[in-house]
């Protein structure tokens, strides 16, 4: 077997470095941050397996993915590895599988303990590496420390949710109570003591944010301008999501929803392969990932390149109701507190707009609120304790959210003396980071108004 060089270019695929500053630096300054918050040792998981290389009926391996909160902490991108921290001794301590040159010769590089530490140590900046198999081992020896030193303490840490059960987190959780148990301590979840480090982005995340909206953009008006090829959901899909691609150096944020017409009315929808129907609408919600950072967007445009009356009303009910919201976000205040403004905004506005100044009619699709408008984004797209996402966090400057009001139903009225009806579905998102005073849109130059949007595609729809 040809030996492969053992340098950060080859370690590439499981370990992320930082595109905007010293990736040992960083990583090793949250670890700091997050053990000044703990009075005692906290264990992290790594993901356990590679997906699609255990179920006997999954022959294919696909790209590793990492739990996000191990990935934030260390850069590494790789399966069966575990980190303990120890706020008492200020040390830290990464456990990894021991090598295994033949399964490198499947599938590429792995960080591997084989004797010696220092390459390992070089790479991610943590300096005591040892095998996987002496995990518990260790963490009996800092329970026993920990729970007989002076006041014994009675708990340990683990990175876990306790309202969700049933992934490697919660199984990481079961594991320690068996291990304290002799020790009289319990578990205590850190996630929320993580998070509010997480959830404020540092100079090098912002700068991946902002790279990933750029090749957003870009990807979107080259879209635009070439909107007369796409005769399809998909065809319109795989343009845009090669276009953010290759601008970037990261995977799609998620899968693009590409749905036109009455399949926009579909929140989630993922068929994305109907054709597109001249005059209708097509809703996009797209992005991409540039280091651990995500775009989140969402337009709506039409699919000839010209709205018509109805559209257009609808469609800016649904933009003003995102600038009435805009108007609160600020540091100090709650996603949870600001959340209806929107929603209350659009109802009168159907009243007025298109009840009363078109003899209109609506029937929605919903209860007045049909989703969220913002979801904090960071190492995840929807970033966030699990099952709450920390929708009662205090908005801080750093902190990235989205704004996304959306409308969803049928919908008619009477323009120029006739009368146009249509389900319709029309959502519009930006990316929100917080500042000091307020917010700024890092989304700011993707196209959306109705002006710009038919300005940009009539010369490809003519």
């Amino acid at each position: 077997m040809q030996k492969q060089k053992n340098n950060k270019e080859a370690y590439s695929q499981v370990f992320i470095s930082s595109k905007t500053g010293d990736s040992k630096r960083i990583y090793a300054k949250r670890r700091r941050e997050l053990m000044c918050k703990l009075d005692s040792f906290c264990v992290f998981a790594g993901m356990q397996v590679e997906p699609g290389c255990e179920e006997a009926f999954v022959q294919t391996w696909t790209k590793m993915v990492q739990e996000p909160s191990f990935l934030y902490l260390t850069g590494i991108n790789q399966a069966g590895c575990y980190l303990v921290l120890d706020p008492a001794r200020k040390k830290e301590t990464l456990f990894v599988p021991r090598k295994d040159p033949f399964k490198e010769f499947w599938v590429g590089l792995r960080l591997g303990y084989a004797g010696g530490k220092a390459e390992i140590s070089g790479l991610t900046g943590i300096a005591d590496v040892r095998p996987i198999d002496e995990l518990w081992p260790f963490v009996s020896d800092l329970a026993r420390r920990y729970s007989s030193g002076r006041g014994g303490v009675r708990h340990a840490y683990a990175f876990f949710f306790p309202k969700f059960t049933g992934d490697h987190n919660s199984k990481l959780a079961s594991d320690l109570r068996k291990q304290l148990r002799p020790f009289g301590m319990e578990v205590k979840s850190c996630a929320e003591k993580h998070f509010e480090d997480r959830l404020v982005l540092g100079p090098e995340r912002i700068a991946e944010a902002k790279r990933a909206q750029k090749a957003t953009e870009l990807a979107f008006r080259e879209m635009l301008a070439n909107m007369r090829n796409f005769k399809t959901e998909r065809d319109l899909m795989l343009f845009l999501n090669y276009g953010m691609q290759k601008r970037s150096d990261g995977d799609l944020a998620f899968p693009t929803i590409c749905a036109g017409g009455e399949n926009a009315c579909c929140l989630h929808y993922v068929k994305n392969d109907e054709p597109l129907r001249g005059g209708s609408l097509v809703l996009l919600d797209f992005g991409v990932r540039y280091g651990t950072l995500h775009s989140d967007i969402s337009r709506t445009i039409p699919v000839n390149g010209k709205f018509d009356p109805l559209q257009a009303l609808l469609y800016q009910i649904v933009l003003d109701s995102a600038e009435a919201y805009k108007k609160a976000v600020r540091p100090g205040v709650s996603l949870k507190e600001i959340g209806n403004i929107p929603w209350d905004f659009i109802m009168e506005a159907l009243d007025t707009r298109l009840v009363r100044a078109h003899s209109g009619k609506f029937k929605l699709l919903y209860d007045r609120r049909p989703h969220g408008v913002s979801h904090f984004i960071g190492e995840q797209i929807h970033e966030g304790i699990a099952g709450t996402r920390s929708l009662d966090t205090v908005l801080r400057p750093g902190m990235f959210i989205s704004c996304e009001p959306g409308i969803y139903g049928e919908f008619s009225g009477i323009f120029d003396g006739k009368r146009i009806s249509a389900k319709i579905g029309i959502r519009i998102e930006d990316d929100l980071l917080i500042t000091a005073s307020g917010f700024r849109n890092l989304s700011a130059s993707i196209p959306k108004s109705v002006d710009e949007l038919e300005r940009l595609m009539r010369p490809a729809c003519e």
